[in-house]
């Protein structure tokens, strides 16, 4: 769909954190040439770039307020003009509620785009449990590891550096990844049911291995390129 006037793609990638969404967006980034845009990134560029949506979104936050749908629907606006989303976009983290689901639907529609695939990263909550509460990093040189899948070669020393400082976020428990996980579902189940809905719903199986994940978020690409 990348062709000349041709709409650029739009997906949104849904999936709880640990789902492996940063991973398989840029995996998708660097195969086709499309653009993840996060609210967050989305927001201090705008910001920094001092655009109109940019400056209100600095004074709602500088008063410590929540940053409007409105306001980043606007900001969002701005960014999917620029030359670079010409081949397309992934959505990170908007919508997260079904109304602004619709508020970006008509956004899209005034621009003659559309959301080509919402795509579902479905996990299981009891291993994705064990997944993220495992998980630990090198304090030295950065290299993730994990108690059960990925230890270190000898107990407390980095394999790539021979540091020892071990670091795990604090977040990174059992009670705390099982509370995210259930705040995910209750957060997201609205927007599975409108996409479903909406005839723009796909699953994706996210526990297997990411090169597997990946080929099964490639086919939906290329799906909705024909």
């Amino acid at each position: 769909m990348d062709g000349a006037g041709a709409p650029a793609p739009v997906l949104i990638l849904l999936g709880p954190p640990g789902a492996g969404k940063g991973t398989q967006a840029r995996k998708l980034e660097e195969a086709y040439g499309m653009v993840q845009l996060s609210t967050g990134d989305l927001l201090r560029a705008a910001v920094a770039a001092g655009t109109d949506a940019g400056k209100q979104a600095k004074a709602v936050m500088e008063a410590g307020g929540l940053v409007s749908d409105e306001i980043v629907l606007a900001i969002l606006q701005d960014r999917l003009a620029e030359d670079d989303c010409a081949k397309g976009v992934i959505l990170d983290g908007f919508p997260r509620t079904t109304v602004q689901a619709e508020a970006l639907d008509g956004l899209l529609e005034r621009s003659g785009q559309k959301i080509d695939a919402a795509i579902s990263l479905d996990v299981d909550d009891a291993a994705m449990v064990t997944r993220i509460s495992g998980r630990f990093t090198c304090g030295c040189c950065g290299e993730g590891y994990h108690d059960t899948f990925k230890p270190t070669a000898k107990d407390g020393v980095c394999d790539c550096c021979g540091g020892t400082d071990m670091k795990r976020r604090a977040d990174d428990n059992a009670e705390t990844v099982a509370s995210r996980l259930e705040a995910y579902h209750a957060q997201t189940a609205p927007l599975i049911g409108y996409y479903e809905q909406a005839g723009a719903l796909s699953r994706v199986d996210a526990m297997g291995e990411i090169a597997a994940v990946s080929r099964d978020l490639s086919n939906i690409v290329r799906g909705v390129q024909a």
